[in-house]
């Protein structure tokens, strides 16, 4: 649990990888895990999100902006990406960083504080294992209720190793939270919110995404 005891506060969710209250550390650790390939995974997943110019797009547990600053260009002048994160230190940082066309608020995803049908794509990177296990569900739901009718969902979390002992490593290193796999839970949350499932699949450097839709009618 070397980054967890790093990077997590644990007091807050003990059942979850807590929240990130170190941005700077993180986005150093964020390069060096990637191995120099951050920029071109997290452009696959603005590729994969559907976000197009002029869309109303929302990033939940956006960290330190990283994701929503790729997106805002795609989005263009005419679009807008919201992040929401839960650490008051991780949106403090991601609006240092902010283009005109992003912004962050405060908050749980579990609990967006948002009207319903806002968005057009809901995006989440790396965040839902941060949110207690009993409370997922909340949270996918929630992004369904925040997206229009016909709206896109991409969700794209860490998966552990193949290898066994690999993942058996990576779970020590990481802390409990991320020794799980998550690809069958995704699909069924995804499918319990209401969505529509439209594809799943793996990303270089140990990650996994779902696809989906809410449907327009």
């Amino acid at each position: 649990m070397i980054l967890g005891k790093l990077l997590h506060n644990h007091a807050k969710h003990h059942e979850a990888g807590g929240t990130i209250d170190r941005p700077r550390v993180y986005d150093v650790v964020a390069q060096v895990g990637f191995l120099g390939r951050r920029r071109e995974i997290f452009t696959r997943l603005a590729a994969l999100s559907g976000v197009r110019p002029g869309h109303q797009v929302l990033d939940v547990g956006c960290g330190t902006g990283y994701l929503t600053r790729i997106l805002s260009q795609v989005a263009g002048h005419a679009g807008h990406v919201t992040g929401v994160d839960h650490s008051a230190p991780m949106i403090e940082y991601a609006r240092g960083k902010a283009p005109d066309n992003c912004s962050y608020l405060p908050g749980e995803g579990q609990e967006l504080d948002l009207p319903d049908e806002r968005f057009d794509v809901v995006v989440s990177s790396l965040a839902l294992h941060h949110i207690p296990a009993d409370r997922r569900g909340d949270a996918v739901r929630e992004m369904f209720r925040v997206l229009r009718p016909g709206g896109r969902l991409l969700i794209a979390d860490y998966r552990p190793p193949a290898n066994p002992l690999l993942a058996r490593l990576a779970g020590l290193v990481t802390g409990p939270a991320m020794r799980h796999d998550p690809r069958e839970s995704l699909r069924e949350l995804v499918a319990q919110a209401g969505f529509r499932l439209q594809d799943q699949g793996d990303l270089p450097m140990a990650l996994c995404y779902v696809r989906a839709a809410r449907p327009a009618g």
